[in-house]
């Protein structure tokens, strides 16, 4: 019988395989997952930014480690029957880090994952700017990755933010090879024009994934016909939890009454996230209550 993890993955790939693209929620842990399952979302996206708010309360720093954030991928991953593509940077070290790392992220039950070949952590003397490792050791990467999936339903995207760090032109070279490879599918960073899509969209056959795009780049039917299945919108619902969370209590700071608190969710809504119907069953069942 196949696991639920298998039934997610499959769904993904029907998804990259079909002529539709979508945008993924953007999820940060059980809550929201479920909350994103019953609002219809195809799919869920784990960015590692997103991550390291979310468990280490920190920037996107790379401070966060793989055994972290493939913990809490378990946990948005047991909480809804959602495909969870997720963001695994650069693979948490070399190639072989990047094996680990996908072992882990797979027995995590993630439907996807990317592994960019942005240079990171920031090394010492180098700068703020953003450095590519070479095209090579990305091409070793993505190699390593496809040899350390046991599920083949498991999507592997080879991600690069060159785009806008060294070129058009070596972003087509770098796709080109990641797709050479044996990748499933392309993420791209930073794409502002519909003329810079299209360059790496006629350079390759893989579906295509792309985030921080532009704001004339997010008409679904347009990006469908240039083979985008998934176009990331941002990271806006953790943002609206933390304004949220501050305010409310900055308001109980401040001496406002809890009865006077306004914007809080219902008592239906904590009932329907927290699948309390489900517990209240299983408690008359096997406890008896």
């Amino acid at each position: 019988m196949p696991s639920r993890w298998s039934e997610r993955r499959k769904r993904f790939r029907t998804l990259m395989s079909g002529n539709r693209c979508v945008h993924p929620a953007s999820v940060h842990d059980a809550i929201s997952a479920r909350i994103a399952a019953d609002l219809g979302f195809e799919m869920g996206m784990f960015a590692g930014s997103v991550a390291s708010l979310a468990v280490l309360g920190a920037p996107d720093i790379i401070a966060l480690t793989l055994t972290e954030f493939a913990d809490q991928a378990y946990r948005i991953g047991r909480a809804a029957d959602l495909a969870l593509l997720v963001d695994a940077d650069h693979g948490y070290g070399n190639a072989l880090n990047v094996m680990r790392t996908v072992e882990e992220l797979e027995s995590a039950g993630v439907a996807g994952l990317s592994i960019e070949d942005t240079l990171l952590p920031q090394s010492f003397g180098g700068g703020k700017a953003p450095q590519l490792i070479s095209i090579e050791e990305g091409v070793g990467k993505m190699g390593a990755a496809l040899r350390a999936r046991r599920d083949p339903d498991l999507v592997i995207a080879g991600r690069t933010s060159a785009i806008g760090i060294t070129g058009i032109d070596d972003a087509v070279r770098r796709v080109k090879a990641y797709e050479a490879a044996g990748v499933d599918a392309l993420f791209l960073v930073g794409v502002k024009t519909h003329e810079q899509l299209d360059a790496v969209a006629s350079a390759v056959g893989l579906p295509l994934i792309i985030g921080s795009v532009g704001k004339g780049l997010m008409d679904l039917d347009e990006l469908a016909q240039r083979r985008v299945r998934v176009c990331l919108q941002g990271h806006q619902p953790f943002q609206a939890a933390v304004r949220a969370v501050h305010e409310t209590l900055r308001a109980l700071r401040q001496g406002v009454a809890p009865a006077e608190l306004t914007n809080l969710a219902s008592g239906d809504l904590m009932r329907q996230v927290t699948r309390a119907a489900d517990y209240e069953h299983w408690s008359r069942e096997f406890l008896g209550t």
